[in-house]
Order: C-alpha cells, then structure tokens, then sequence
C-alpha cells in the first residue's frame, strides 16, 4: 500500500503551526482570489505579504496548503498558519507614557492617545496601551478574549477613556455594568455635513460589511448584526461640519462611526470610512485646501472618548470621568469656527 506523503507533510505541517487566522466562507461567495479575499479581511496586510505566505505554504484552504492564485468559493475553510505563535499571545510589558487619570486597588481609569492602539494584533505587536499597562500594574485579570485588564476598547485613531479592571471580581463587575447597558459613555464628534436635527437616536444593527471586512455594516431591518442604539446631540454647526456629542446605549466595533455615516454624516478625516474627503462645501481650490489643513490636526477620524461612568465594584459609588478633547481636536474645532464665522455660512 502506498502511502500519500503529501498528505502526511501536511498533517505533521499543521501540528507544528499555529493558526493566526481562522475565516469561513459564505456560501454566496462568488469566485475570488485568495489574496484578494484575506487583503479585505487581514488588518495591515498588503497582496505582497499574502503572496509571500502563500509562496511560504502558510496559507491553507479545507487543510491543504495553497498558492496565491486559488480561488476561494462559499463553504471554504481558509486558515493562515506560521511557525510561530500569533504576536499577540506573547505579552511583553513596556514603559509607555500613559496617563492614568485615576486608579485604586480594584481598577485604573486611563485617558488614551489618539494613533494608540489598545492591544496587540496583526501590525501592531508591541507600544500598545496593553504593553504599557503591564508595565505600570505588573498584574491584571484577563478577560474573555486573554487580554489582561480590558474591560472595553476603543479605536487606535480615537482619544480617551478607558476603564482597566485590576482583579478578578472588578473584571466581572465591570464586564456586566457595560453588557447591561448601565455604564455611561459619551463622545465628542466632528461629522462632515449640517445635522438637521438638534438631537436624535440612530438604532440599526450593526455587523461586518459583507464584501470589506475591515469595515462595519449598519442593517437597519435588523436581518444581520448586533443591536446597536447611539444617541446624538448637535453642540455646535459650522456649516459644512457639525460637532456632535455622541452617547452609547451599546457599544459595538465601530459604532458611532458606522452609524453616523448611516445617517449621512460620516465622520470627520475617518480614513477607512471614507471622511477623509472633501463631503460638503464649495468646489473651490481654496476651500479644498483649508479642509487639507485640517485634515492634517488629526491623525484619523475625529472622535474623542470625553465621558466615562460606572458604579465602583468595591464600593458601589458612582464615579464620573471626563476627559478634556486633545489640542490638536479643540485646533481643529477653532479652525472651523473660524471659517464659519468669516464665510457666512
């Protein structure tokens, strides 16, 4: 009897492999390069560094290693697997320059740069929060997802704060005050376009973007997602943008970004969801130029994470956080309130 060695490579590979990622394939799917397919579902990745893996046999579809050509089709398992463990497990403490706004024995309120991101994953292995947080407390409970202390998260490009758990029980009691819904938090946006109304709720589910899954989806019948509710208030118009307070009822990836650009008011220099173009004004090459400036205060969209509140899960108070908005946002409101007040808009 001949044995089929092919196969048998592939089964010792995958023992000695680790998967760094994992995706299904819907059965819709129409044909579509592999390279294709993870370029919109990998954070950071470029069809170089696909290819690349490809050409290195770490890319593999129903267990069999495959070349950078295959075309994926609904039903498909497709895994990326590396020699090495996913970066993200290998925890390494850093001093970081972090601002902790307020800590005790039980938690520590941070207040996050914006260009930060919270934890380590594909491109971004060390110099998060995560990292500088594991320098500065030595030891904190993990979370369901294995990230130590995290009872939430927020974007990398969004400034603000954050509450980090310090034990097990605060970790539970946290956990649950933001799943009921009983936490505060509210943000500062600058939306392109003039709101209309003075305030308003947006309710739509909110799910990964059938085609681009670097992106969120809002499905206002509901028919895919997560229930997501946002709540918003116009604190100030400047004519062509708008600068909102935001309030979360849940708090889903993305949330207010997807749901503002629901609504047709797409976040200010918000890269990925397309604010990072001129939306509203004048077709002259002046304005275009003064929104190019502005562009530049931000480092992406403008959103900045102002208040927290929670009950103590020690001492069941209530406490309230706010963070002033970074220098460069309050600059970049200045510059609008300027245009405004000089363009009669």
């Amino acid at each position: 009897m001949e044995i089929d060695k092919s196969a048998e490579e592939d089964a010792w590979a995958s023992e000695a492999l680790h998967e760094h990622y994992a995706f299904s394939v819907d059965s819709g799917q129409s044909p579509l390069r592999i390279d294709k397919f993870l370029m919109s579902r990998i954070e950071n990745a470029t069809r170089n560094k696909i290819q690349q893996a490809a050409k290195a046999g770490s890319i593999f579809v129903n267990g069999k290693s495959v070349k950078s050509n295959y075309k994926v089709k609904g039903g498909d398992q497709v895994q990326v697997l590396l020699s090495h463990p996913p970066y993200e497990n290998l925890l390494v403490a850093e001093a970081l320059d972090i601002e902790v706004v307020y800590e005790d024995d039980y938690l520590a309120v941070v207040n996050k740069a914006a260009g930060m991101v919270v934890h380590p994953g594909h491109g971004n292995y060390s110099g998060t929060l995560l990292n500088g947080l594991l320098h500065h407390f030595e030891q904190l409970p993990k979370n369901s997802n294995e990230r130590p202390g995290l009872v939430h998260r927020i974007d990398k490009d969004t400034s603000g704060l954050l509450v980090v758990a310090r034990t097990e029980t605060a970790m539970t009691h946290l956990a649950k005050q933001f799943f009921d819904k009983s936490s505060q938090r509210k943000y500062i946006a600058l939306v392109w376009g003039d709101v209309q109304e003075a305030e308003g709720t947006i309710e739509g589910a909110i799910g990964r973007h059938p085609k681009n899954r670097l992106l969120m989806e809002v499905f206002p019948d509901n028919s895919q997602g997560k229930p997501a509710i946002t709540h918003y208030k116009v604190l100030e118009r400047f004519g062509y943008v708008t600068l909102v307070e935001c309030q979360l009822e849940t708090g889903r990836t993305h949330q207010i970004r997807a749901h503002m650009k629901h609504i047709g008011h797409t976040l200010f220099n918000d890269v990925r969801y397309g604010g990072d173009k001129v939306l509203k004004g004048t077709t002259f090459s002046k304005y275009k130029q003064f929104v190019e400036n502005c562009f530049s205060f931000l480092q992406g969209q403008a959103l900045h994470a102002q208040t927290l509140g929670f009950e103590h899960p020690h001492s069941k108070k209530y406490l309230q956080f706010e963070a002033p908005l970074p220098d460069s946002f309050q600059a970049l409101i200045e510059k609008w309130r300027d245009y405004a007040k000089h363009k009669n808009l």
